[in-house]
């Protein structure tokens, strides 16, 4: 059994998913995504598509979102899988432990978009959506 592509369990959320598992859940309809980036982030790196910006913190500053739930409420579906994706499967934590109280089936997206970045300081070259050669667009 391929490891990369079960549900690892996670405290506060339904769990932690890798990009690769989060694909085939979304093509085979159990789930939906939220990029929960700044609409900044998705501008300057890319977006995955047909995937609603519901961002968790804005740009400049980084500060919580106040209308994140309201937001989530608005674009989440409540019967299906709810994956949460950031740049590196980080921010997504919180906004899954969020979403999960929320009443959500929450899932964190590991590895986010962009991966971690490798001894160079340089993102998308080790792990992520992108990475991967999932679907994605730039503007």
């Amino acid at each position: 059994m391929n490891a990369r592509l079960q549900p690892r369990s996670a405290q506060g959320y339904a769990g932690d998913v890798t990009p690769e598992l989060a694909w085939q859940w979304l093509q085979n309809g159990e789930a939906m995504m939220l990029d929960i980036r700044t609409e900044a982030e998705r501008a300057w790196v890319g977006f995955v598509p047909n995937t609603p910006c519901v961002p968790w913190k804005h740009w400049p500053g980084m500060v919580l979102n106040p209308a994140f739930d309201a937001q989530l409420k608005t674009y989440a579906y409540p019967d299906k899988k709810l994956l949460l994706l950031c740049r590196s499967g980080l921010r997504s934590v919180p906004a899954a432990q969020r979403a999960a109280e929320l009443g959500f089936e929450a899932y964190n997206v590991l590895e986010g978009f962009e991966g971690d970045p490798n001894p160079q300081g340089q993102r998308s070259t080790v792990g992520g959506w992108r990475f991967l050669g999932l679907p994605w667009l730039q503007n």
